[in-house]
């Protein structure tokens, strides 16, 4: 009793006893943030325990990830970062970079999974002039752009082994080679790795080279579904709405209870990236000051109905990524009025993978320009 009257003296307003539920805590975070006016969750300012370098979170498994973030900032070690699609693996990495010594250098980010194979090895190293018939002029290329400062390689194990071959020679001799360069040029770049897949289980399939694997493990960070950290989904979307209301200019303070309890029931497969497209479509499209449970463009029929116990697992996962992936594509030809290559540019996916999906899921994106109209 002592020690807590010395905290309310010390200005602490309000405690949560632990283990608790996750509207208890948004409750009480509420109420912290100041008295509300409307009844709705109005939108915090993330203190520095709930947010580091926009890597925001409240939960323990994220406290995990969040501790471990400014000591693999101070050293000069590679690391790896793991997850399912959408968990916040370049957030992470991004938090690494700038809250370290090369924060004022370059961050440059790639999406392996987006470059043709044939192209890797040009677009991350370069080339030298004449290196190939329309070589009329040398290229840089990626590495020698994030000079000094940090490299992401997301989606690292769709790398070809060729690639993997120079990659693996930039980590331990740090130099590499442009192609068609007999020169070997040195190269001072931290590489942050992220993978959706088991890249140990890949090694030891030999889809991925196991020494290229040692070398990107030396420091390594697990993400959690967002499923697995559901009191974070509050915190997260009234970042989302107040980053998408300065954005779009739209005032708007807050979710209604059943909103929250609409998001809290949701099952998230395509995990924060899901939450904050939601949340930014909602702010796009609602038409009150307040964004209510039928603002939220989810099906709770649909990603959060239990799996059929006849289904196979691949079965299971295909149907959900199906849903997802035609959500996320009409939702950003939405957003960008039917134009697929800005659609593309947003989504950080090639135009022309982002066309196969289009394809695929047989949507027309002359419905969203005609909308638009």
């Amino acid at each position: 009793m002592a020690a807590l009257s010395a905290l309310v003296r010390a200005g602490v307003r309000d405690f949560v006893c632990l283990p608790t539920s996750a509207p208890e805590l948004f409750v009480r975070l509420s109420r912290a943030a100041g008295p509300l006016e409307e009844p709705a969750c109005e939108a915090m300012h993330p203190a520095s325990d709930i947010e580091i370098r926009g890597f925001v979170h409240v939960s323990a498994a994220c406290a995990l990830v969040a501790a471990q973030l400014p000591v693999m900032a101070r050293c000069q070690a590679n690391v790896l970062i793991s997850g399912e699609t959408g968990t916040g693996k370049e957030v992470c990495a991004q938090a690494v970079h700038y809250l370290s010594a090369r924060a004022a250098q370059p961050w440059v980010a790639v999406n392996c999974a987006a470059i043709p194979a044939e192209l890797v090895e040009n677009e991350l190293f370069g080339h030298a002039k004449g290196a190939y018939t329309a070589a009329h002029a040398a290229q840089a290329g990626i590495v020698r752009e994030a000079a000094g400062g940090t490299l992401f390689l997301d989606e690292v194990d769709c790398l070809p082994l060729a690639a993997q071959a120079k990659l693996l020679r930039l980590l331990q001799e740090r130099e590499f080679r442009p192609v068609g360069s007999q020169a070997a040029l040195r190269a001072d770049v931290r590489v942050i790795a992220a993978s959706n897949s088991d890249l140990r289980q890949l090694a030891r399939d030999g889809r991925f080279r196991q020494d290229l694997f040692f070398r990107l493990n030396v420091l390594n960070v697990r993400l959690p579904a967002l499923r697995e950290r559901r009191e974070d989904i509050p915190v997260l979307a009234l970042h989302f709405l107040r980053e998408f209301s300065h954005e779009f200019a739209r005032p708007i303070p807050g979710l209604s209870p059943t909103a929250l309890r609409k998001l809290l029931s949701h099952a998230w497969p395509g995990n924060v990236r899901e939450l904050r497209h939601t949340i930014e479509r909602a702010v796009l499209l609602a038409p009150g000051p307040v964004l209510r449970a039928e603002d939220l463009d989810i099906d709770d029929g649909g990603a959060a109905a239990p799996v059929a116990g006849d289904e196979s697992f691949q079965v299971a996962k295909s149907r959900v990524v199906d849903s997802f992936e035609r959500d996320y594509i009409e939702q950003a030809l939405l957003l960008h009025r039917g134009n697929v290559t800005h659609a593309a540019l947003a989504a950080k996916k090639d135009r022309r993978a982002f066309f196969e999906l289009i394809r695929k899921h047989r949507i027309e994106p002359e419905r969203f320009r005609q909308r638009a109209a």
